[in-house]
Formats: C-alpha cells, structure tokens, sequence
C-alpha cells in the first residue's frame, strides 16, 4: 500500500462547530417533551445519529409520543439558528490548504444545509462539487449504516482501502469501518465530552486528535504503519 488517496470528511462537529449548537437544541427540545436528558448526555449517546432514530430510541426508554410532537421541530430550529452562529473547526481551513489529497465531503445532514454553511465558513470551495448526504440516497441509508461512505468512495473513484474517514461520532466511526475504510476519530468540536476519544477508539478508530492541524502527520503515521 503507497498510501491514502481520498480522505472524507463529516461535516457537523468536523468542519464546522454545528454539533454544540445541534445537541443543546435536541436536549431542549427532549427535556421540554418529558424525556430529560442534558447536552452533554445527547452528545455521548446519539451524535451522528438522525434524529428520527433518536426519538425512536427516546420513546422506547420512556413511552412517550415524541415523533409526532418533534419530527420536524428539529430540523425548523437548525435551520433558524446555524446560518447565524455556526463557525468553522478551528485550524481546518489551513490543513485542507495544504492537504494534497482527493478529498469529499460525506454527511447524514441534508445537502441545503451542508451546501450552505460551508459555503458560510468559506470552506465550500475546497470541496465543491464533492459534497454528498445520506439523505439523497434514500430512507434507511444514514450513518451507522456505512453507504454514504461507500458512495463518496465511488464518486471520487478510490477504493476503500485507500480511504480515509475523519468522524467525530461513534455511530460514524461505525460506519466508516464498515466501509472497509480507515478511521481517524476527532474529538476538537465544541460537543466533545469526557472520554470521547476513548469511545471512538473503541468503535474502531485507529488514531484521535484533537486539532485538525495534526491531521496531515497522522495520515503519515497510519501509512506508515500500515506499509
């Protein structure tokens, strides 16, 4: 193996600080519908998650109707509150300048969106137009399920071995070792938690950082590992 040619990004909690704003949100939106759990909570157990799954997994613990009530409430507050406050990982703007990779973007997050606040951050035009979302590969199809992964590797024409996966999430580290890809665990976010990077070792994660300036020597230690 000579070495990794794609690397794919997530966008939220990756790209861009979106999953602190995210997981403050949906613990409001649980906690105000009588299933109380803190952003801290939310951000351990279900980031990377959508958030049908996430009420799913909310009214099974507690027998409440939560899908009827917040199915879109979510995605209403998202839309109102991250064009406004949303600002860029810090440090990423100048690891992707000098990357010297194939690169793509691979996220659970509806295109608008994606499409939308990276173009706000100024981030949108290193990776235009390889920008891909689960969602337009249908139901059933998000992260931890590994097909937008696959997907991105197919459209940028590398193999999966020769693919690299940057998550925050461990449901996305999931996905990515399913994917057949390498993983590299982030935990520089605004969301991140006590032990996070534990957890996305444990998922299968074959390194962490915390800064995404360390990304460039980590994907030389993996290769090199791995020749």
């Amino acid at each position: 193996m000579n070495g990794f040619e794609l690397v794919i990004f997530d966008c939220d909690g990756v790209l861009i600080d979106s999953e602190a704003i995210g997981v403050h949100i949906e613990a409001d939106l649980l906690t105000a519908s009588g299933y109380p759990v803190t952003a801290p909570e939310v951000a351990e157990r279900f980031s990377g998650l959508p958030w049908d799954q996430i009420l799913k997994i909310a009214e099974r613990e507690s027998g409440l109707d939560l899908s009827g009530k917040l199915a879109g409430r979510l995605e209403q507050l998202l839309d109102q509150r991250l064009p406004l406050e949303v600002e860029a990982i810090s440090g990423v703007a100048e690891t992707l300048a000098t990357l010297g990779r194939k690169r793509c973007v691979c996220s659970n997050t509806k295109f608008s969106r994606v499409d939308l606040l990276l173009g706000k951050v100024g981030l949108k035009d290193f990776f235009a137009p390889n920008i891909f979302s689960a969602k337009d590969l249908g139901p059933g199809r998000s992260k931890p399920k590994p097909d937008i992964f696959l997907h991105g590797a197919e459209r940028m024409a590398v193999a999966p071995a020769r693919t690299v996966v940057v998550e925050d999430s461990v449901h996305g580290v999931e996905a990515g070792v399913a994917a057949g890809m390498t993983v590299i665990g982030f935990t520089g976010g605004g969301h991140s938690y006590p032990g996070h990077a534990a957890k996305l070792r444990s998922a299968g994660a074959s390194a962490t950082i915390a800064d995404m300036r360390l990304l460039p020597d980590t994907l030389q230690r993996l290769e090199q590992a791995m020749a």
